[in-house]
């Protein structure tokens, strides 16, 4: 294709701006340029509701407190254990859905990349449930607030240990990853900077119902130098130090251009984005739409050339295909075999994403998933996966009833009207986001059921999402 599509550009900004769209919401902006579409995105995203979760009532009362595991007895602590997985998993069921469904797409999809940003997990679903929420309400607002609140969150300071950080005993853990994976980034800092902030960060911590303490008694009260300035420093000094210092706004913008844009980083661009940022005083939802309006994010060398994620694979197909999963649990051994379960990052660096989505295990299951939703409902399912060591082994999943509904009714209306090479050309700009070839195009055909309308679009379409080509946005 010398020249892409509208079609093509605003399918480029929903996969990126939100979770991918249905081809009915596409053809509804067709008459707008991808740049209103992108000021309608960003307006209706300026909503913020929280995900909201009863968890088990007898939990919710122990939820937050094993800060002492010894409080427990062994009956108490499993039962706490086995409770807390279910409304792990209950949360995370939520949000997937949540972002399937809710208006505001981008304010989630900003609320995923900041998970990943503060990538952290804890036992204690409260906690990760009311970070969440912290996360979405500060997805598109001022970055200071939300490191501010996330420094000083239950579930961060518990994964990164500052809850033992204390003046008689300093604990590094949080300052490092702080100026590392979150704020300035490596090498625009010393190691003195880290062991000073964590001096500054003695005592915070927080109680059992999962609030900020400040314990004063165990913070570090004597003079501290960090990044040059010297002084009875406290945690919220060292925040102020870092925010004022450029190398965070430049840090987060690659971030965000990597994850958003592309992962080959153009300097030029992303100088004047982070200088914009740092001028606006981190004002995320403003760097959002200067991102999402501006012509360079249009190119062609910026569409079809990100892996997509589990999470986007999974919600690309919900909002595609109406798809509804009888079975929650579906969705959690999806997730699982794929490669990221949320809620649950590998470390405090996240996921890599890229080409670490793809092995050759992974990739095989990528490509089958459709044919497993689409043709294997009511059962479990085999695939052979690759161990990496040249064998071979096949792994049934543990989901009984993998039954999924899924309502077709507008996607085939959409595509009816069309037949033939016409037919396989409108399937493949909407579904793929590279163009596939003749060849490919051709083997799609060979391989379609024509024995009716709808058999030779859903044939088509299967094997149009079982192409590598698919897994591109």
């Amino acid at each position: 294709m010398s020249e892409l599509s509208k079609q093509r550009k605003l399918q480029h900004l929903f996969l990126r701006a939100g979770f991918g769209a249905g081809i009915n919401e596409i053809q509804k902006h067709l008459n707008s340029s991808p740049e209103k579409t992108a000021e309608i995105l960003l307006n209706n995203s300026l909503h913020y509701a929280e995900l909201e979760l009863k968890f088990n009532q007898k939990l919710q009362e122990k939820d937050s407190l094993p800060l002492n595991p010894k409080e427990l007895s062994k009956k108490e602590k499993k039962q706490f254990q086995k409770q807390s997985r279910e409304n792990l998993k209950e949360l995370n069921i939520s949000w997937i859905n949540k972002m399937c469904n809710d208006k505001s797409v981008l304010r989630e999809r900003m609320t995923l990349f900041w998970h990943g940003h503060f990538a952290c997990k804890s036992r204690v679903a409260l906690f990760m449930k009311n970070q969440n929420n912290t996360l979405r309400k500060h997805a598109l607002g001022n970055f200071a607030d939300l490191l501010k609140s996330i420094s000083k969150d239950p579930a961060m300071l518990q994964f990164l240990n500052n809850q033992q950080n204390r003046k008689s005993s300093p604990n590094e853990n949080f300052a490092r990853e702080l100026l590392e994976l979150f704020t300035l980034g490596r090498g625009n800092y010393s190691e003195m900077d880290i062991k000073e902030a964590a001096r500054a960060f003695t005592g915070w911590g927080f109680d059992k119902n999962g609030e900020f303490k400040d314990r004063k008694k165990l913070h570090d009260e004597d003079e501290k130098k960090f990044m040059g300035v010297s002084g009875n420093l406290d945690g919220n000094n060292i925040l102020d130090i870092i925010l004022d210092n450029r190398k965070t706004a430049e840090h987060i913008t690659k971030k965000l251009y990597a994850y958003f844009v592309n992962e080959n980083i153009n300097k030029e661009i992303t100088n004047y984005l982070s200088k914009e940022y740092y001028e606006s005083g981190y004002d995320t939802g403003k760097l959002m739409k200067r991102i999402f309006t501006s012509d360079w994010f249009y190119n062609k060398e910026n569409i079809g050339v990100k892996i997509k994620s589990p999470v986007d694979l999974i919600c690309g197909l919900k909002k595609s295909f109406g798809l509804d999963f009888e079975n929650p649990e579906s969705l959690l051994v999806i997730q699982k075999n794929l490669g990221q379960t949320l809620l649950h990052p590998p470390n405090v660096a996240g996921w890599p994403g890229g080409r670490s989505w793809i092995d050759s295990s992974s990739l095989m299951f990528r490509m089958k998933l459709p044919e497993y939703i689409f043709l294997s409902a009511g059962r479990g399912f085999d695939y052979e996966i690759n161990s990496g060591k040249n064998s071979k082994r096949k792994e049934k999943f543990p989901v009984k009833n993998f039954k999924v509904k899924s309502d077709m009714s507008g996607f085939l209306s959409a595509f009816g009207k069309f037949s033939g090479d016409e037919l396989t050309d409108k399937l493949c700009e909407y579904l793929l986001q590279s163009d596939a070839g003749n060849e490919t195009k051709k083997l799609v055909k060979k391989y379609s059921d024509y024995s009716g309308k709808e058999n030779s679009i859903e044939s088509m379409t299967m094997r149009i999402l079982s192409l590598p080509e698919y897994q591109l946005c």
